[in-house]
């Protein structure tokens, strides 16, 4: 080290100041100080190291399972139609930092390194600062705007509050956390633009070495803008690194690019040539031209972000095999997943928008339906996410040390939700906790869904005070809670109603803003119709009562033009005309209008949910309590067909009684449970 006089009585004294040292210094005190590195606004070298379990919220075997002879080789077995074995594919719902944390540090990375470990990574982040999020969501003939939820808002704040500095701390925690995940002849595909592809190339050097580096490839299209201010942009930017150069897959006979009518003059004797090509293809370049999704392509599913199965397939095509894991962590549409199941390829994907996660969810039951057509094989997929774990994360902030802190931070976040509700916390009551108007407010328990038992006692409480109204806040419900037990509430001169804890609640700022809206709980009735030993399901009615955040009021509604807007649970068409008079047209007629999808389990109960937890330095399976919704019969709206079914087919029963499990996800993606004992 070289330091000066002079520099060295500086450095003290402004160590002894307490001042921030120059740049240069950071050059003069450090070895390796040639080496680049990216410094922004709050980077660290910090990673999150929770180990949350995985709630598995349902499981897909074999899609519209109605009798049909296919091959599906041992995978499956014939008289359930349930896989038996291998790997079971992972749809995950929630923040991929803890996502990727969990799957870093829990009993599941054993999973993941059994299959190899993960070999190829592909994401498409939130690049672009001014992205519009919102969704186009088609009622009948009309379109409605829907915002993303407060949840997707609040983590677009946390990615871009502090514009780029807070998207490269977003991403570079995840991306160290990839690199420990990735097989060692992993590879990753990091898509963006413009906007930061430089800033991102300098952070993927830093992570997985600059010698690691492999391609910066060119995603090259004709569609898009003119402009007069520069040369138009017609590109995207996908980065391409191995974990490790010296060891990694990669097959570009498989990916050809066409020669051009020059190129072919001169390989009529391609002397030289490192592999077999026929005169018409050639060795692949880092320039890739492939369309973008036009609105008629049969792929197209309306999602903002989707990418052209084209391109997915052509990377999994040229660094991974059949039966290799691929992941996909800013999922999206699910196109990853879909190229990877019609590839042969395993795969885990996850996004925190529930709305994604629904849109991959239908497109995979599609091809599954697809893959069975054409006599291939398929794998299961399960629906995950953290849920009550996640939760309780959130409360205790990973620490439970004690029964009085356990109290104070249930305290501290009761309060955190009768704030939510604009509500004022009361004592002397054993299930009514807070008062809202002339209503008494009673929140359920914050990790286990929310019972009939608890109704049960709010109701006694209620009636022994003369108590006529209530709202009862949870998470979770019961399946089959309601409207029956509402019913014989009212017959007692009762008034109930179920609000849903959005996720949302545990943002505070989202909180102070009062960005937090309670809905009303949706609920299903269906008629079972039995014929001898066989039921069907038929779909009766479908009830919610949604108001969206984003309804303009009717005074900055201009003259001749219209909103669509969601106000309590009916979608309207608000119009000004030239006078400025206000006109409204009820959009959603029927209650089928709010359904997108629905699907069946006609024997719940039948599969429990086992989570791995590590306990005594060992791996433990544990029975949460749960079962697992496993999907049978669906039926759904797509670009192309926009009828629902609403009675499935029939099927057999072989044992006295079952209980049928019904969910309808709708239009917004929320989804609605219940549950049904039937005696055959």
């Amino acid at each position: 080290m070289k330091l000066s006089d002079s520099e060295k009585r500086d450095l003290i004294n402004l160590i002894e100041k307490g001042q921030y040292l120059p740049e240069k210094f950071r050059f003069l005190l450090f070895q390796n100080s040639d080496q680049v590195e990216l410094i922004w606004n709050g980077k660290s070298n910090e990673q999150t190291s929770i180990n949350l379990p995985f709630q598995i919220i349902e499981q897909v075997d074999e899609p519209r399972d109605e009798n049909q002879i296919f091959e599906q080789g041992s995978l499956i077995d014939f008289d359930s139609g349930r896989q038996i074995k291998g790997w079971t594919n992972k749809l995950i719902w929630g923040d991929n930092k803890y996502i990727l944390s969990s799957l870093k540090n829990g009993p599941l990375r054993d999973d993941i390194e059994k299959q190899g470990g993960i070999k190829v990574i592909y994401i498409d982040p939130p690049f672009d600062v001014g992205a519009d999020f919102s969704m186009n969501v088609e009622v009948g003939n009309y379109s409605y705007e829907k915002k993303p939820n407060v949840l997707e808002q609040i983590a677009y704040r946390d990615t871009w509050g502090l514009g780029a500095d807070s998207f490269l701390s977003m991403i570079y925690e995840r991306l160290i956390l990839m690199k420990d995940l990735l097989s060692d002849d992993g590879s990753i595909f990091i898509h963006c633009d413009y906007r930061l592809n430089s800033q991102l190339r300098i952070i993927l050097d830093e992570i997985f070495g600059k010698d690691n580096f492999t391609n910066h490839i060119i995603w090259s299209y004709s569609t898009g803008g003119v402009s007069r201010e520069h040369f138009a942009r017609k590109h995207d930017d996908i980065l391409y690194f191995r974990k490790n150069n010296n060891r990694y897959n990669f097959f570009p006979e498989r990916v050809l690019d066409d020669r051009t009518e020059k190129s072919l003059k001169r390989a009529q004797n391609p002397l030289g040539a490192r592999i077999k090509s026929s005169n018409t293809k050639k060795l692949p370049v880092d320039v890739w031209n492939i369309s973008v999704l036009n609105p008629m392509s049969t792929e197209r599913v309306d999602y903002p972000t989707q990418k052209p199965e084209e391109l997915l397939e052509k990377i999994l095509l040229a660094t991974s095999n059949e039966n290799d894991l691929i992941c996909d962590f800013f999922c999206g549409s699910g196109t990853t997943a879909v190229v990877a199941e019609k590839l042969n390829r395993k795969w885990i994907c996850a996004d925190l928008g529930k709305f994604s996660i629904h849109t991959t969810r239908k497109r995979m039951i599609a091809t599954q339906r697809l893959l069975k057509e054409q006599n291939k094989n398929w794998r299961a997929f399960e629906i995950l996410n953290l849920g009550k774990y996640q939760r309780d994360h959130y409360i205790f902030e990973g620490k439970r040390n004690g029964s009085k802190q356990k109290e104070s931070k249930e305290i501290e976040f009761e309060k955190l939700v009768f704030n939510a509700y604009k509500a004022t916390m009361i004592s002397g009551f054993k299930t009514l906790h807070a008062r809202k108007g002339d209503s008494f407010v009673s929140l359920g328990p914050i990790n286990q869904p929310l019972s009939r038992n608890h109704v049960e006692e709010v109701i006694n409480e209620c009636l022994k005070n003369k108590v006529t109204s209530v709202d009862i806040l949870g998470f979770e419900y019961e399946m089959g809670l309601f409207p029956k037990i509402q019913e014989e509430a009212k017959f007692k001169g009762l008034r109930l109603s179920y609000k849903q804890i959005p996720m949302d609640i545990f943002d505070k700022r989202a909180v102070a803003k009062n960005e937090i809206i309670f809905h009303d709980v949706a609920y299903i009735d269906f008629r079972v119709l039995k014929k001898q030993s066989k039921i069907s399901i038929e779909l009766t009615n479908f009830a919610v009562f949604y108001s969206e955040d984003n309804l303009m009021s009717e005074e900055k509604l201009q003259k001749n033009k219209s909103k669509i807007v969601v106000e309590n649970g009916n979608i309207i068409q608000k119009s000004k005309d030239i006078n400025g008079e206000v006109n409204e047209k009820l959009i959603t007629k029927s209650w089928t209008d709010w359904i997108d999808y629905w699907s069946v389990d006609f024997n719940f109960e039948s599969k429990k949910e086992i989570i791995k937890v590590f306990k005594n330095d060992g791996v433990e399976e544990i029975w949460t309590g749960n079962y697992i919704f496993e999907n049978e019969w669906q039926s759904f709206r797509t670009m192309k067909n926009k009828e629902l079914e609403l009675q499935t087919s029939d099927r057999l029963i072989s044992a006295k009684s079952t209980k049928v499990a019904v969910k309808v996800v709708d239009i917004f993606g929320n989804d609605t449970m219940k549950l049904v004992e039937v005696k055959m």
